[in-house]
Parts: structure tokens; sequence; C-alpha cells
């Protein structure tokens, strides 16, 4: 195929390049064809070439432990390949031939020619260059974001539906409960009892309510407990006793507490007693369980206020570590329950609070602490310390999963280098963590071996 300048000028970053600077490129260069299939470079090869499409389409695509990722794709009078100034020494992917594909090649033994003779060309060359990088790390940093918004969005949503589905089911069933009340009300009317017992009763109902104790009986106790108490309910005049049981053994209220009831309205009026106790017990019981879900949710809202740190302006200000953690914790509490990870916290008390962008610092402790779930099984631990190490304010959180390969290790946060599979890690995430500790002109190390990967991360106080 024979190319002049005038085709080189559908190239948009060489519409101002004269066209002699064009035609050395041309006079210097190698023109190959590719077959739709081939490959014009494969993962590990030198990039020592300036390439530009001249016809056809090549997908540029990432492997991610066997899986294979498009990324970008080049068509005609696209640029790739090595250019002035990059320090590219191999390539980190695979550049796949999607329709039958021309391309011109310029080796980089003209690039000190070029740079010394033929400064428009360089110009454009370069400026493509920083443009290309620019590009690409923004979109891998916004995938990596999206990415961990989604988790987190995940987290919440799945947090916030177990308390919604309880209030939604108790408010149900308070509204059945109090339909019920009209008939159990003319059962109470009918008792006669003096001022003096309604007191007592009074006193032992809402002694209950008012302090409430816990009921850490075992399975097997309580199963226990309710057949003995339904066998003397009965004994004693009550026909549905077996509805009972249940919610007056939640408060407490056995054989003892029945007896003292007992006693106090006597044999007649001591089922309708025990029926109306056992309703009221039954309504603060669902009341109870709506505002447990209620706190729940407000406590998950506050958790992702605090997290994004939503109602603060965007500057460093002196903040508890420790808020920013539990939050993420929140957060990402699905995530342990679902793995049943057990939680390790050891945080030392009182700690200096350093000055910090707090969203950001966030994101760190999401990233890390996310990637310490992901990199362990099922029933791992966690481990979360913090200390104070002279100026500054050290965090350790460690894993027990396989840890990571010396091999991935001296490559943990370079850009784009990842160890989950496809579609689970953009290989962003630890270098945006670095850049986000670099910011806070702080340090992260980590020290991995089986059974015991540890992340730390020291922020100056001041």
């Amino acid at each position: 195929m024979k190319i002049t300048s005038q085709d080189l000028k559908g190239v948009p970053d060489f519409i101002n390049v004269p066209d002699e600077q064009l035609q050395w490129l041309i006079d210097k260069s190698d023109i190959q064809a590719f077959k739709q299939g081939e490959f014009i470079f494969k993962k590990g090869d030198a990039v020592d070439t300036l390439s530009i499409i001249l016809e056809g389409v090549v997908d540029i695509k990432f492997e991610q432990n066997g899986n294979y990722k498009v990324i970008d794709q080049i068509t005609k009078n696209g640029i790739s390949g090595l250019l002035p100034f990059s320090r590219m020494s191999s390539a980190m992917g695979f550049g796949e031939v999607i329709e039958d594909t021309v391309a011109l090649f310029l080796d980089k033994s003209f690039f000190r020619e070029m740079v010394s003779d033929h400064y428009e060309l360089t110009e454009s060359l370069v400026h493509n260059m920083t443009s290309r990088v620019r590009e690409f790390t923004k979109n891998n940093v916004q995938s990596e974001k999206m990415m961990a918004l989604g988790k987190l969005s995940a987290g919440l949503a799945h947090e916030l539906n177990n308390p919604a589905s309880a209030m939604l089911r108790s408010a149900k069933a308070l509204k059945k409960h109090l339909g019920n009340v009209p008939e159990k009300f003319k059962k109470i009317t009918s008792i006669k009892i003096s001022e003096e017992q309604v007191d007592i009763l009074n006193t032992i109902l809402f002694d209950k309510i008012n302090n409430r104790p816990e009921n850490n009986m075992k399975l097997t106790e309580r199963n226990e407990k309710e057949d003995e108490l339904e066998e003397w309910l009965e004994d004693h005049g009550l026909e549905n006793a077996f509805e009972l049981t249940e919610t007056l053994l939640d408060f407490c209220m056995g054989i003892p507490a029945m007896e003292g009831i007992l006693k106090t309205t006597g044999d007649e009026n001591f089922p309708h007693a025990v029926e109306w106790i056992e309703n009221v017990l039954t309504t603060e019981k669902m009341v109870d369980e709506i505002e447990e879900a209620s706190d729940r949710i407000s406590s998950l809202v506050q958790s992702v206020k605090s997290y994004t740190h939503m109602d603060q302006a965007p500057e460093k200000v002196a903040t508890d570590i420790h808020t920013g953690i539990k939050s993420t914790l929140t957060m990402l509490n699905h995530k342990l329950k679902k793995k049943n990870i057990s939680l390790e916290k050891d945080f030392q008390e009182n700690l200096p609070q350093p000055k910090i962008f707090v969203s950001e610092i966030n994101q760190v402790w999401t990233n890390l602490i996310d990637n310490a779930i992901d990199a362990m099984e099922h029933s791992g631990t966690l481990n979360i310390k913090t200390s104070k190490d002279n100026s500054f304010i050290k965090i350790d959180i460690t894993d027990n999963g396989e840890g990571i390969s010396k091999e991935h290790l001296v490559h943990i946060f370079e850009p784009f280098f990842t160890t989950k599979s496809i579609g689970k890690g953009t290989g962003m995430g630890l270098e945006v963590v670095q850049r986000i500790i670099n910011q806070h002109n702080g340090d992260i190390k980590v020290t991995s071996k089986k059974g015991a990967t540890t992340f730390t991360v020291c922020l100056p106080i001041n």
C-alpha cells in the first residue's frame, strides 16, 4: 500500500504537521498488513515501534486470570505503540486484529532524529501520549469508583432490607393484633376485682415492660419452659394456652409470675387477666421491633452520612479515625456476614485526631477492608488495629487469607495491576489508596505470608 503525506493528514493529531515532516515519517517507516484474528502485538512483546493504523480495526485486550477484556479499540488513523519520551518497554496486553488491517510502523531508533529535526511531528505525538494517559487513567479511576459504589450500594440495600422488612412485618402484625382488641376488652371488663388488685397486676405487668429482662435461654431450655407453662395454663382454665406462652416467656413471665397473678385475681378472673396481660405484652413487643428496626435504619443512614462526609466542606479537618473505619465496616457488614468472617477490633483509646480529607480517607478504608474480605475464604478473621506511633497514627488491617505472592507483592501498588478475576477489579484500587495516602504526606506498606497479610497505613498527626 502506497501512502502520501496527504493520507496522514487524516490523522487528527497531524493536521498542523508540515508535509515534509509527514513525508519523513513515511520514508522511515515500514507498512505491514494483518489478517483478521492475527495479533499486532502480544503481552510481554517489546514495545519498540510507533504504529499508525491506516486501515482496519484492532482491539486492545487485557488478560486477567485467563480471561480477556477489551479496554480500547484502535480504528483508522489511530496512533498506538511507543511514543517519544514514553517509558513503556513491554506490552501489557494484546492487540488483536478484528478487521483486516494495514499499519505503519516507525522504529524507535529514529526517535532521536525526529525529536531533533521535526518539532511539530514530535509535539503532536507527545500531545497524543499525554491525552492517552489522561483518558486511560480517568476511565479506570472512574471504573474503580463505580465498582466501589456498586459494592457499597449493594451492601447498603442488603442492610436496609432486613430492618425495613421487619418494620413492615411488625406493622402488619400489629394492625391485625389491634383488630382483636375489642373482643378482648369485653373479657377484661367482665373481671370483678378491686383497685388494690388492679394495682398489683399493673405493677407486675409494667415492671416487666419497663425493666424487660434479658432472655438468654437456650433453645432446648426454652422449649421445655414453653411446654411446662402451656400445661400449667391449661390446668388453670386457659383453652388457648399455646398462643400465649411465646410472648409471656419473651418477657420472662413463667410459672412463678403466673402464680402471683393467680393469687391476685383468683381462679375465676385468672384466664381473662392473663389474656389481657399477654395482649399488652404483644403490643409492646411489636412496637419494640418497629422501634429497633427504625433505629437500625437511622443508624445506617447516619453511617452513610458519616462515610461520605456529605454535610461537610471538602477540606482537611481534625477527625477521629475510628469514625470512618466503623462507618466503612457498617457499609461492608453484609460481606462479613455472608462469608461468616469474624471481626477483631483493637482500637487505641484517645488517639490524636489527624487533619484529613474525610471522604478520601474513607475510600482508603473501603478498598483495604474490601480487599481483605475478598482475600479470605469462609470463616476468616479480619483484624483492625489502631495505635499512636511517634508523630503518626498507625492503622493495621490484617486478614488470614492465602496471602500475596512475592512475585505480585512488588507490583501491588502499580496502576492497572490486579490479582482479581475479570470484572472484579480494575487494578486502580490500591493505586488510588497510595495516591490518597501520599496526598496526606502519609505512608502505606504491605507485608504478606500465608495466613497473615497486613496493610499498614501511617497518617501524620500534624
